[in-house]
């Protein structure tokens, strides 16, 4: 079973602002870890504006989920190693509160929320490292446009709590239909997958996705989790416009895309701190491949 983990959260105290001050980049500095046992998290704008991204290759678990307006954010899990710079940084999203309780109380990269979120926030027991709580270890890249241009060292940023053990990996299931290429729809971003040299080489809306520092986008194991939506209880813009709130706790159809095949499979999730548990029809096992995990939370349709 894919699966991590969890420790049950404590309360803390998140604050959560943006800066509209602007400067050049500065040196990066050299790649850290994660502490053993914790995980950060940095939400990543993903518009055509965003990218390419940085730091996005040496994420182990990477989610995209749909937001306001058809349009998708990523939040990157680490639980390794650290890149020098990840980025452009964007702000929380209600999906996030139910979404990474599964890991136990990981540090939040993030430019901020609305101020109704915070509270949701705190409540869940979220540890911070969002930009108005640690104003130096992020920076702006006066070669972007605002507000795609806000950067984090996450070598600055505050420790994450909890004990995160990674999803189990193992050998593919027996079965799986073979497939070389897929194509995926979250909300209006159209993902394709192509699998070669051992890896799902990834696209967005037709552009092969590729970052400022370590190339193309790949992941060994790809999943469609198939969630559905409802309406968010805070603004999920400065407009006003409402974000959708993916359902992850509960269980739903998914698709689990590993070595040259796809494996049809349910996933399961009884609490918010509770693991994403993927099994067949048998409840068997699906276990993912070695390497980093991309997760497509898509809505229903």
């Amino acid at each position: 079973m894919a699966r991590i983990w969890l420790v049950p959260a404590a309360a803390v105290l998140l604050l959560v602002s943006s800066c509209s001050g602007r400067s050049a980049a500065p040196e990066p500095t050299t790649t850290t870890a994660v502490p053993a046992g914790s995980a950060l998290v940095v939400k990543i704008d993903n518009v055509a504006a965003a990218r390419p991204q940085t730091g996005l290759t040496m994420a182990d678990v990477v989610y995209v989920e749909p937001v306001e307006g058809g349009l998708t954010r990523i939040a990157a899990v680490y639980l390794g190693k650290l890149p020098p710079v990840i980025g452009p940084v964007r702000s929380a999203r209600e999906t996030d509160i139910d979404l990474l309780g599964q890991y136990g109380r990981p540090t939040l990269a993030c430019s901020g929320s609305a101020p109704q979120l915070a509270p949701l926030l705190r409540n869940a027991g979220m540890e911070t490292g969002c930009q108005s709580a640690v104003p130096t270890a992020y920076f702006r890249d006066s070669s972007r446009q605002s507000p795609h241009d806000l950067f984090v060292h996450p070598d600055k940023l505050p420790k994450g709590a909890g004990t995160v053990t990674p999803e189990q990996t193992g050998p593919a299931p027996a079965g799986g239909t073979p497939v070389t290429k897929q194509h995926e729809q979250v909300a209006s971003v159209g993902f394709d997958f192509e699998w070669s040299d051992q890896k799902w080489l990834i696209s967005m809306d037709g552009s092969p996705l590729t970052t400022t520092d370590g190339g193309r986008v790949g992941a060994a194991t790809v999943v469609v989790e198939k969630v559905t939506t409802r309406a968010g209880t805070v603004p999920g813009d400065a407009a006003g416009n409402p974000s959708p709130v993916g359902v992850t706790v509960g269980s739903g159809p998914a698709t689990v895309f590993r070595d040259g095949k796809s494996f049809q499979a349910t996933w399961s999730r009884p609490s918010r701190t509770d693991a994403t548990i993927f099994a067949d029809a048998a409840g068997n096992a699906v276990p993912v491949a070695d390497g980093p995990l991309w997760i497509l939370l898509a809505p229903v349709s």
